[in-house]
């Protein structure tokens, strides 16, 4: 697979410790990472290793100790609120185990909500998620709500909307461990067209060794620090 030049995350010297009483307890130890357009990412690690923290960091849910997080070369620590908010809606997905849609929303309005959230009007908003939900195969799907879909369509639909906004990074943390071997595995094609197809740049933490060998690149998170996993 090509790839263009241009970084669209990365980290340096990232710290994360947390304070529980008289203890700190250090989760990320400079953690350094650079992802480029179009590569693909996995990152694996036991369970309470830091994964999800570090996730969470990648994409300005949280914020680190010390060290730099750059979304799209702009610095997290820079911007306030609203201006973080701003470029995680218009650069960043996300994407976990559990879908979290809005179950009381129909499909095509959990995909039309980052649009609508960014600005955009109501009709090219519609038009836009339409295409999408079409584009992971739920062109028939648009009107159902979350408990009308299975277990599948409700993560395809999740995977819309975490790329509606033509994102420069999606970020997943388990997408596939909340699914049963065949539809994991349709929906890690899917992921994988859309990488080739649009250039989609995507990290994911799994703990799935077969999910993970099929990446760019595979790193563990371990001590603190992701090494090359071996």
């Amino acid at each position: 697979m090509s790839q263009q030049s241009s970084v669209v995350l990365e980290c340096r010297a990232v710290q994360k410790v947390y304070q529980e009483g008289p203890h700190a307890i250090t989760v990320l130890n400079n953690t350094e990472l650079t992802l480029k357009q179009g590569e693909r990412l996995a990152i694996i690690g036991s369970s309470g290793a830091g994964k999800s923290t570090l996730l969470n960091l990648l994409g300005g849910l949280d914020t680190p100790t010390a060290g730099e997080v750059y979304v799209a070369g702009q610095l997290l620590s820079e911007l306030d609120d609203d201006a973080r908010g701003s470029l995680r809606n218009s650069h960043l997905g996300f994407v976990y185990q559990f879908h979290h849609l809005l179950g009381e929303f129909s499909a095509l309005e959990n995909v039309m909500m980052p649009l609508l959230i960014g600005g955009m009007y109501r009709d090219e908003a519609i038009e836009r998620a339409s295409n999408m939900l079409g584009r992971v195969g739920l062109a028939e799907r648009l009107q159902h709500k979350p408990s009308e879909l299975s277990g599948g369509e409700r993560q395809r639909v999740a995977i819309a909307r975490a790329i509606v906004t033509e994102p420069a990074c999606v970020l997943m943390d388990e997408p596939t461990g909340n699914l049963d071997e065949e539809t994991a595995q349709a929906i890690e094609a899917l992921l994988m067209d859309l990488n080739q197809s649009i250039q989609l740049s995507f990290i994911i933490v799994t703990h799935d060794k077969r999910l993970a060998s099929t990446m760019d690149s595979i790193l563990e998170l371990r001590e603190g620090r992701l090494q090359p996993y071996v």
